[in-house]
């Protein structure tokens, strides 16, 4: 899954040769899962439609403020359109427009858009060899970086005018690309590894019949999803579940039982920064396995049960610099369980649900979440879907690994 996913761009085109490409830039973003709306200056509308655009990216098309053939029809709203956007790019960014936006001219749509966008911005050069190595190209070209936005650079090749050399707009392809490398670049987690376990375990107790719990993973692969947005490469070890990740930063590993689990996570921990544990794992186990089905009678039917292996209180006690967070689904006594839970297990925080809150807990689409740090810092939150509540728990851990 790319980092584009969910996001929104708002593209704004020039009038030069290069437009034509648009329409494959906009595919190739649409084909990411981003949002896409796009702006043209009234000229670049001779050089590819906005038909087409519009058709490619599912929205309509602005090239000015308010329509000329309808007086009752409402103005494009440049500051809305500012906003909107997560991030901005225009492209082709002509010697004409570079000029423009270093001094502040605002005589387009897109022009008035640039300037009340909030987000990054990403501009592509395109134009003639001489134009592209003038003084006042290059002074601009410096101007515009030094407001903070991002130049994805010319390259070289046969031009409109024939000749050849440097001023051709980059590739669609190697536009997203570059976007994409560079907004990872610039992620919290960019570089760091996290060890995640998610959903139940089975505790096998014939071939057939076993010991489980109600989790359903949600909550677990929705953590997974966050870390890897903010740039972290996710190791996720997943009990048995029916929940589907494809981000490209996640890999993951099926296991069944605890101690499969135990293992891994063994296995992966001294790797990692950080650590979160959020699989309900099954406290017992039958002590003996049988290896055929056992065949149902009128007697009762006794299993002697055993402990499992603690991987969370094993992991806490050969933690080194780790960050290391468990989860407690408590439902009676919930801040002094889990506070107790989080001293035993030498954990750096830990995240409590209960069952007593309407709407948390398992196989639910939303959960009710209070993080506690070491220091028995409290934070609550409101009920939310689980996306969402995944997105508080790493913004939390990133803000106590800043400090």
């Amino acid at each position: 899954m790319s980092v584009l996913k969910n996001k929104k761009i708002l593209l704004g085109i020039t009038a030069g040769i290069a437009a034509y490409k648009t329409a494959s830039l906009v595919r190739l973003f649409i084909k990411l899962g981003a949002d896409v709306k796009v702006i043209m200056t009234p000229a670049s509308k001779d050089f590819i439609t906005p038909l087409a655009l519009s058709t490619l990216s599912k929205n309509p098309v602005n090239s000015s403020f308010y329509s000329k053939e309808d007086e009752n029809e409402l103005w494009n709203n440049h500051v809305e359109l500012g906003l909107w956007a997560d991030y901005m790019l225009i492209a082709p960014a002509t010697a004409n427009t570079l000029s423009k936006m270093t001094n502040g001219t605002c005589d387009n749509l897109l022009l008035a858009t640039y300037l009340s966008a909030k987000c990054p911005v990403y501009f592509a050069p395109a134009m003639d060899l001489d134009m592209y190595i003038h003084p006042s190209t290059k002074k601009n070209l410096d101007t515009l970086q030094s407001f903070g936005h991002i130049l994805i650079p010319a390259t070289s090749g046969e031009l409109a005018s024939g000749l050849v050399g440097e001023g051709r707009m980059a590739e669609p392809e190697d536009i997203v690309s570059f976007i994409e490398k560079d907004i990872v670049s610039k992620l919290p987690l960019k570089g760091k590894k996290i060890l995640l376990t998610a959903g139940p375990t089975y505790e096998a107790i014939d071939p057939v019949r076993f010991i489980g719990n109600h989790s359903s993973g949600k909550m677990g692969f929705a953590i997974a999803e966050a870390a890897a947005n903010l740039g972290a490469e996710v190791f996720l070890i997943s009990g048995p579940s029916n929940q589907q990740t494809k981000h490209s930063f996640v890999h993951r590993i099926n296991v069944v039982s605890a101690e499969q689990m135990f293992i891994e996570a063994h296995k992966y921990f001294d790797q990692v920064d950080i650590a979160i544990l959020a699989a309900a794992v099954a406290d017992y186990k039958p002590k003996n396995v049988v290896n055929q089905k056992i065949k149902k009678s009128s007697a009762t039917l006794e299993i002697q049960l055993t402990p499992t292996k603690d991987i969370l209180a094993s992991l806490g006690a050969v933690k080194k610099e780790q960050f290391l967070v468990g989860f407690a689904l408590e439902s009676n006594n919930e801040l002094e369980n889990a506070k107790t839970k989080l001293e035993r297990k030498n954990l750096d925080a830990i995240v409590l649900n209960s069952l007593q809150d309407k709407g948390a807990g398992f196989a639910t689409d939303t959960n009710k979440i209070t993080i506690i740090d070491k220091n028995f810092n409290e934070k609550s939150f409101p009920l939310k879907f689980k996306v969402e509540v995944a997105k508080d728990i790493m913004n939390e851990i990133v803000n106590k690994l800043q400090k």
